[in-house]
């Protein structure tokens, strides 16, 4: 089982249920953790009867909501060994829950923001509280690909205990896109076919490295099939 950690304030749920959604195609057993304070997949991803910590499923992806660790969801679920999904997803912004979800022995980790002020500094007080460093991919949302961004990230976070992987992940922040995922909320699905093209290669990108794979070509015939619906 893999665990795979997304770090920062910035909101994540629809980019984790995008990802998922690539990983279940794929035959993937996918759950999604949401570990955050607004604990958005609540309000977002259908539910019957939702109590305080619960698990749902939404287009074979499961979403938790409302745990605080690995333990509590053994216990909802009833097993006492490893969890029955091939990988996690476990959305996090408060340092409490890195150390809950023990995120600093995960297999991955990113850190998502935007560049406007409440992300970006709500993301490096997480990131001030680490206690040992850690690697993290960046996944950055933006309207343009900036160096001076990702300099003024990088001068942010000196001194805290972050290992900055070489490669950046880039989002675009553009009403397309925006709208698509907007809809998607109000129907209630998960669909592709109006995301830009960079959204896609990007979600490409990030899967492959979860995934392990070299090729991408398997990832991007999935991502046609879900554009298509079949």
């Amino acid at each position: 089982m893999k665990k795979i950690g997304f770090i920062g304030a910035y909101d994540k749920t629809d980019l984790l249920l995008n990802i998922a959604k690539i990983l279940t195609t794929m035959k993937n057993r996918v759950l999604i953790i949401d570990s955050t304070i607004n604990q958005k997949a609540r309000y977002v991803v259908p539910a019957i009867n939702p109590t305080i910590s619960y698990i749902t499923s939404f287009e074979d992806i499961d979403i938790a909501v409302g745990f605080k660790g690995l333990e509590e969801i053994k216990n909802y679920i009833g097993v006492t060994n490893e969890l029955p999904y091939d990988i996690l997803l476990v959305d996090c912004d408060t340092i409490y829950r890195i150390e809950d979800f023990t995120l600093d022995l995960s297999d991955k980790n990113y850190f998502v923001t935007s560049f406007d002020i409440y992300s970006l500094r709500r993301g490096i007080e997480i990131l001030n509280n680490f206690k040992v460093p850690i690697p993290l991919t960046k996944i950055l949302f933006a309207k343009e690909i900036l160096k001076e961004d990702d300099d003024y990230l990088n001068f942010l976070s000196i001194g805290c205990k972050v290992l900055w992987n070489q490669e950046k992940i880039y989002f675009p922040i553009e009403n397309g896109d925006l709208s698509v995922i907007a809809e998607n909320q109000r129907v209630q699905k998960i669909k592709f076919k109006k995301l830009s093209i960079q959204y896609k290669d990007s979600l490409n990108f990030i899967v492959q490295q979860i995934l392990n794979q070299t090729n991408d070509s398997k990832i991007r015939r999935t991502i046609k099939n879900i554009e298509r619906g079949v």
